[in-house]
């Protein structure tokens, strides 16, 4: 049996695998990603441990190129995903080291990129996305995209255990990278009991950071769960709030045709 295979026989399916089960038990040479299948992912994953910065720069590299691209989940961004939640409390990962990586911000900690790539895999599942992707499918988007996606959706429980504890670390740029990673793993039935504690840590990012992304984000959030954020905002965000208000409306108004079906 192989650990895609069990996910659904799993009568525990919300405790975070041991990376080493994930790694040993998962058939990646029959899960498809961006570049065709994942036989090169276990090679690619074991050198995220390598006390070598410069191999676990470029096996970070590997190991997330495979499995992102335009925002599509694919066979094998579950079993990667889950993976990296469970070495998130692994030494060479705590330590700290930075690392520079291809096509992202350089000399960064492992810790935090490997949290922006949770964070931004699980904002490409959420609930928003979602709608958005069965508005254009007759029957709940049946295609295989869609059903990864639900397969992210259904480990959400598991990913959020291995970065919650993250969410008090002594250093803002993880902590803050961990809120953010944890918000749309928080849209899980299961999970809504830890939005409160969410929403607490949000308003402290709102006040001390001016990282415009993970600002945007939190205010999403928590407009999204029903909570006044015109103090928080700043000027900036105030405005494109208008705005984004305003198209809001004029696409709901909108009463005329397309040339073509969406989306385009």
């Amino acid at each position: 049996m192989t650990i895609r295979d069990s996910w659904t026989e799993d009568p525990r399916p919300h405790e975070l695998p041991h990376y080493r089960t994930l790694l040993d038990g998962t058939d990646w040479a029959s899960l498809g990603t961006a570049r065709g299948t994942g036989e090169s992912l276990p090679t690619a994953l074991k050198g995220l441990l390598s006390p070598d910065p410069v191999v676990r720069s470029a096996a970070i590299g590997v190991a997330l190129g495979e499995v992102t691209h335009q925002n599509t989940i694919y066979q094998a961004t579950v079993p990667v995903a889950l993976y990296v939640a469970a070495i998130l409390n692994h030494p060479v990962i705590v330590a700290g080291d930075v690392v520079r990586v291809a096509g992202m911000p350089p000399h960064r900690p492992a810790l935090v990129v490997l949290l922006e790539w949770l964070g931004d895999t699980a904002y490409d599942a959420d609930d928003e996305c979602v709608a958005i992707a069965e508005r254009y499918c007759d029957e709940g988007c049946p295609d295989e995209c869609c059903r990864q996606i639900r397969e992210f959706r259904d480990v959400r429980p598991a990913v959020f255990s291995g970065v919650r504890p993250l969410l008090g670390h002594d250093n803002a740029d993880v902590r803050d990278a961990a809120l953010v990673a944890a918000i749309p793993l928080a849209e899980h039935p299961v999970l809504t009991a830890h939005r409160a504690e969410l929403v607490d840590r949000a308003r402290r990012l709102l006040a001390t950071s001016t990282h415009r992304r993970r600002r945007y984000r939190v205010l999403d959030a928590m407009k999204a769960w029903g909570h006044d954020t015109g103090g928080l905002e700043n000027a900036d965000e105030a405005e494109a709030r208008r705005l984004r208000a305003r198209r809001m409306a004029e696409r709901n108004s909108w009463t005329g045709g397309y040339s073509e079906d969406p989306p385009f």
